[in-house]
Parts: structure tokens; C-alpha cells; sequence
């Protein structure tokens, strides 16, 4: 038989690794599934493929054909390649199980590793809470209720009905997984898998707890307190460690997550740290002068409005915006003034008007 050329089969260098030949054959056995394609030869095309990883992905088997140059029917002592002889078909392969070949190819499916799982850990828990923007200001202490998956009250996340209900597992002796020893071309090979009596923990339990029927959690609502900091700004998260969800079997507790929503305000907007407020002032205010107190997040402040200030001037009020949540200090406070219009005038108030419109001459130069 003529010898076959692995390399160029996958389209890959001699000195490829064994990644690049796993990523090459991969790609090549998705496009040539005898699902997929459409080519007639696809099956045989596929075969070929399947047989170069087998020797390409084995470190010995590469090393002997690099020397030798041996086909893989060579390998087998002459037999035609037969995918029985790795325990699966096509059929098998439903949804292009590729994985499982990389497994028997690559190293996967003949490890010796112990494949025991531990206990999960519970889920993280997300909480959206909306706050005023004074409570962003100065900062709030706010109680929320959460429901969430706690540890079981009566077997303490064992998920057992008592502490001798929890055995070493008799399908696998507690080692977690199961071996299965079968023959291939390569001669026999021992595969592994997760035990399905115990679910790769290695423990098995007799009779499961009451309450929680074996999972180790139960449905609960708590309530807990959180402290929102002082300068918190929409979209600021916290994260409160321990607080998520009970893990299954004794598994880590998960963290809650609170996301913070400020309301809009009906006076102040805000822009980061800085806050802008739109404040009107008399006629007299803006052609005279004088002080007026403006409100602010903690109180009200002094602002001197000058003579002669024209509608839509702002002002800076230093330091009396949001406090810098990381970091020191505060953002500024911005009033735009405008020159407040009265509705209803009297008769002896229109007369002033006219009046001054007359003594205006001069004014505006």
C-alpha cells in the first residue's frame, strides 16, 4: 500500500503542534462530516481525515510514522480502519460531538486524572435599586429583601438526612469517576468518565434531607441592609461579598451585586460630580444688584447677582456639587440666572413702565 501523507492530509507543517493539528483536523472534519457535506466521497474523505489525527495526535505514533513513515493501516497490523473500534459511529456523532474524537486523539479520553467534582458554589444575585439625589449626596443606609437559595436549616447543606446517610459511593469507591477499559487499534486503552450515581463527588447519600431533598439549599427572603456612598452616581455597583446565593452540597456562598438608580430630580440636574439649577431673579435684581440665597443639596448658599447681569448668565459655586465618590472633595453647583416677567401688572405699574422707557435713552450704549 502506498504510504499516505498525514501532514498534507490535515494541511499542516511537520513541525506543526499538537494544538495546530487538533484545530486542523477540527475544521477539516466539520467541512467532510458525511452529515454535512454533500460530496460523495465525504465518508471516506472523512475516514482519512480521522486517520491522520489518530496517528498525528499520539507522540509515539507521530514519532514512529516521522521515522518510518508507516500508514495507519501498517500500525494495526493491516486491517481496514474500522471507527468501531473506538466505541462509536456517525450516528453517533449527532450534532458533530467533535470533542469526543479530540478526547481519544488528543489525550482527553485516556487520561488517568481523577475527574471528582467538588462542591458548586452558589449563584452571584443582582439587586436594582433606585435613591433620590439627596440620598446620592449624603450618602443612605437602605434595607432591601432578597429572596434567594439558603442553606438547608435542617441538614445544613449535606443535602443528607442525617451524617450516616452519607456513604463512600459504591459505583466508584469514591474515586468520583469510572473506568472502562475496551479495545482499539491501538490495542487496549483505558477511558474515564463522571461516575452517574454520585455525580463525580464520590460521595453517594442514602436517604436525602426532607426539606431540601437532597440539593443542600432551600428557598428563603432576607433582608439586609446596604450602605449607599456618599457621592454615588448612576450605574455605581456594590458588591456585598457572601450575600448571593447557598452553593449545592456544601458549596461557597455566591456575592450579591446592588446597581444604583438615581431619580430625576425636579429642581437640580446633574452632570458627574457638578449640579446646575436655572434660578430666577427680578427686573430690579438684574438691573440693581443684589444677594440672593440659592438652593443647594445640603441647604441653600449666597450668590451676589451684579448690576447690570443679563438673562441666562450662570454662576460657579465652588464645591457645593455631588462629593467625588473616589476621592476627595466635591464638584461645583452652576446657576443660570433668568429675569423673572411678571403676569399681571397694574395701572399705575404700566404708567412706571412706559415712564422708564422713555428715561431709557442711553441705558444700552
Amino acid at each position: 500500500m502506498t504510504d499516505k501523507d498525514y501532514y498534507k492530509i490535515l494541511g499542516v507543517d511537520k513541525s506543526a503542534t499538537k494544538e495546530e493539528i487538533k484545530k486542523a483536523y477540527k475544521n477539516l472534519a466539520k467541512q467532510h462530516h458525511p452529515d454535512i457535506s454533500k460530496d460523495p466521497g465525504a465518508t471516506e474523505k472523512f475516514k482519512e481525515i480521522n486517520e491522520a489525527a489518530a496517528v498525528l495526535g499520539d507522540d509515539d505514533k507521530r514519532s514512529q510514522y516521522d521515522q518510518y513513515g508507516k500508514t495507519y493501516e501498517q500500525f494495526k497490523g493491516g486491517r481496514g480502519f474500522d471507527f468501531n473500534d473506538f466505541g462509536f459511529n456517525f450516528q453517533d456523532l449527532g450534532g458533530f460531538g467533535f470533542e469526543d474524537i479530540f478526547d481519544r486523539f488528543f489525550g482527553g479520553g485516556f487520561s488517568g486524572g481523577r475527574t471528582k467534582r467538588g462542591p458548586r458554589r452558589g449563584s452571584d444575585l443582582r439587586y436594582d435599586i433606585e435613591i433620590t439625589l439627596e440620598e446620592a449626596y449624603h450618602g443612605a443606609t437602605k434595607t432591601v429583601i432578597i429572596p434567594r437559595l439558603e442553606k438547608c436549616s435542617k441538614c445544613k447543606g449535606s443535602g443528607a438526612n442525617s451524617e450516616d446517610d452519607i456513604v463512600t459511593c459504591p459505583e466508584c469507591n469514591g474515586a468520583g469517576a469510572v473506568r472502562r477499559v475496551q479495545r482499539t487499534p491501538f490495542g487496549m486503552v483505558q477511558t474515564q468518565s463522571v461516575c452517574h450515581k454520585c455525580q463525580g463527588s464520590g460521595k453517594f447519600i442514602k436517604n436525602e434531607c426532607s426539606v431540601c431533598d437532597g440539593t443542600g439549599v432551600e428557598k428563603k427572603t432576607r433582608q439586609i441592609e446596604i450602605k449607599i456612598p456618599a457621592g454615588a452616581e448612576e450605574g455605581t455597583n456594590l458588591r456585598i461579598a457572601g450575600q448571593g446565593e447557598a452553593g449545592e452540597k456544601g458549596g461557597g456562598t455566591g456575592d450579591l451585586y446592588i446597581f444604583i438608580h438615581i431619580e430625576e430630580h425636579k429642581v437640580f440636574d446633574r452632570e458627574e460630580d457638578d449640579i446646575k439649577i436655572r434660578v430666577p431673579i427680578k427686573f430690579s435684581t438684574a438691573v440693581l444688584g443684589e444677594e440672593i440665597d440659592v438652593p443647594t443639596l445640603d441647604g441653600t448658599a449666597t450668590l451676589k447677582i451684579p448690576s447690570g447681569t443679563d438673562s441666562g448668565t450662570v454662576f460657579r459655586i465652588r464645591s457645593r456639587g455631588m462629593p467625588h465618590l473616589h476621592g476627595h472633595g466635591s464638584g461645583d453647583q452652576y446657576v443660570e440666572v433668568f429675569i423673572e416677567v411678571p403676569k399681571k401688572v397694574s395701572k399705575k405699574q404700566k404708567e412706571l413702565i412706559k415712564e422708564f422707557e422713555k428715561e431709557k435713552k442711553g441705558l444700552f450704549r
